[in-house]
C-alpha cells in the first residue's frame, strides 16, 4: 500500500469538488452547441447562462459582465492587451500601464510583451517588505501625467505570500481620473470575499482550478462599457471579446464550485486560518529561525497561505527532500532551463538573493486536515538539517 500524500499545494491548484465534478460529469454525454439555434443548441447555451447566472449571483456582477475563457492567463492577457488597445485606440495619449512588481507572470508577462512589442509604457511600482503595493507611489504616478495611464492592474491577493493588497484604495485614486483598473483575483475567490460591483474594478480575473472547479475553464469579469479589444476572432461568443466555441461541461462545473466555494467561504477561512497559524507555530518551534514572508496571519492574508524562509537551505531541496517523504509544496522561485531563479516577488519585498531561494510555500485548502500539519511537523526539522549539510559541502 502506498505511503498517504500530504498536499500542502492547494494555492497551485486545489482538488475538484464533489459538486463540481457531479456538475460537469452530467453534461459530458450531452450533445449540442451553445451557439447553435436547434433543441440541443438551446439546452446547451441554457446551461451556460444559468452558469453565468450563478456566477454572477455570488461574485456581486450582472450576468452580460461575465466573459468565459480558458482560465486565468488567457483572462489576464485578455484584460492587459484588450483594454490597453482598446484605450489608446480611443487617445493615443494612453501608452502607460501601472502595475506592481509582485503580479503572478501571467501578468508580467503580457505587459512585457507590451512593452516589447506595442510600445507600452510599463510601470512595475514598489511594495513594503511585507508586499504589499505603496499606494503614495501609485498616487504619484498617475498624478505625473493622468492623461497617459491606459489602466492600472493590481492582484487582489499575491499568490506567492498570500498578502492582500490594498484595491479599494487602488480604485479610488484611479477613479479620480477615470482610469479603469483590472485585479488578477485567482488566489482571493473562495478565499476572502470578494465583491465585483462593490469593489469598484472594471475587470477581475478569476479561474476554475483555484476553486474547486476544472482546469482549463475561467473567466473574466469585466463591465459592459469598458471597450475590450478581442484577443482571438471567430463566432464573436462572449461579447466578441472572446470567440471559440463554449465548453458547457466545464462551465457547469466552474459555476457549481464558484457557488460552493463563495458560499462557504467564510467557514472555510475560519478552519483553514487555524490550521496554518497551527502549522506556522509548530514549524518555528522545531526549526526557531524559519520566518514567515509577506503580511502577518490576520485580515490583510489570505488564511490558508504560510510562506516560510529556512535560512542555510535551498527551497528546491527543501522541496524534493518533502516530496520523498511524500509532503507536496512548492517553492516562490522560478525554474529556467533547469536553474532556481530567485522570487521575484521576495526580491521585490526587499530579500537579497539568498533569502529569495531559501523558502517554500505551504497553502492549505478544503480537503487540509490536521494530520498533514502533523506530518510537515514530523519531517521539517530533519529536512532542513539534512538540506543545510548539503549546502555546506
Amino acid at each position: 500500500m502506498s505511503e498517504r500524500i500530504v498536499y500542502l499545494d492547494h494555492a497551485a491548484t486545489t482538488p475538484m469538488l464533489p459538486v463540481a465534478v457531479e456538475a460537469m460529469t452530467r453534461h459530458l454525454s450531452g450533445v449540442g452547441n451553445a451557439s447553435s439555434l436547434h433543441a440541443s443548441g438551446r439546452g446547451a447555451r441554457r446551461v451556460v447562462e444559468e452558469s453565468r447566472e450563478a456566477i454572477a449571483g455570488v461574485i456581486g456582477a450582472r450576468p452580460g459582465d461575465i466573459v468565459f475563457t480558458s482560465g486565468g492567463t488567457e483572462s489576464d492577457n485578455l484584460a492587459l492587451k484588450g483594454i490597453f488597445w482598446a484605450r489608446r485606440a480611443e487617445d493615443p495619449r494612453r501608452t502607460r500601464i501601472l502595475s506592481t512588481a509582485v503580479e503572478h507572470h501571467a501578468v508580467l508577462d503580457p505587459l512585457h510583451w507590451l512593452a516589447d512589442n506595442d510600445d507600452a509604457e510599463v510601470e512595475l511600482l514598489p511594495v513594503s517588505g511585507e508586499g504589499v503595493l505603496d499606494v503614495d507611489a501609485l498616487r504619484a504616478s498617475i498624478e505625473r501625467d493622468p492623461a497617459s495611464v491606459a489602466l492600472v492592474s493590481v492582484m487582489w491577493a499575491n499568490n506567492e505570500v498570500g498578502s492582500l493588497q490594498p484595491v479599494d484604495e487602488v480604485v479610488a485614486i484611479a477613479a479620480e481620473h477615470r482610469i479603469p483598473v483590472h485585479t488578477d483575483a485567482v488566489q482571493a475567490v473562495g478565499q476572502v470575499p470578494v465583491d465585483f460591483a462593490e469593489s469598484g474594478v472594471d475587470a477581475l480575473t478569476f479561474t476554475g482550478h483555484k476553486v474547486g472547479g476544472p482546469y482549463g475553464v475561467g473567466a473574466l469579469v469585466v463591465r459592459r462599457d469598458l471597450p475590450v479589444s478581442a484577443l482571438v476572432h471567430g463566432g464573436g461568443q462572449e461579447r466578441d471579446i472572446r470567440s471559440g466555441t463554449l465548453d458547457v461541461p466545464a462551465i457547469a462545473g466552474l459555476a457549481a464550485a464558484v457557488e460552493a466555494s463563495v458560499k462557504g467561504q467564510h467557514d472555510h477561512a475560519i478552519r483553514v486560518a487555524a490550521l496554518r497559524d497551527d502549522l506556522v507555530r509548530r514549524v518555528r518551534e522545531v526549526v526557531p529561525d524559519a520566518h514567515l514572508h509577506g503580511a502577518p496571519a490576520g485580515p490583510g492574508r489570505l488564511p490558508g497561505n504560510a510562506h516560510l524562509g529556512f535560512p542555510g537551505c535551498e527551497g528546491d531541496s527543501l522541496l524534493m527532500l518533502l516530496d520523498a517523504r511524500g509532503i507536496e509544496c512548492s517553492t516562490g522561485s522560478a525554474c529556467s532551463a533547469g536553474v532556481p531563479q530567485p522570487s521575484h516577488v521576495l526580491l521585490a519585498m526587499g530579500c537579497d538573493p539568498d533569502q529569495a531561494r531559501h523558502s517554500l510555500r505551504f497553502s492549505l485548502g478544503h480537503t487540509s486536515t490536521p494530520a498533514d500539519v502533523d506530518a510537515l511537523v514530523g519531517a521539517i526539522g530533519p529536512v532542513v538539517e539534512r538540506a543545510r549539510a548539503a549546502r555546506a559541502r
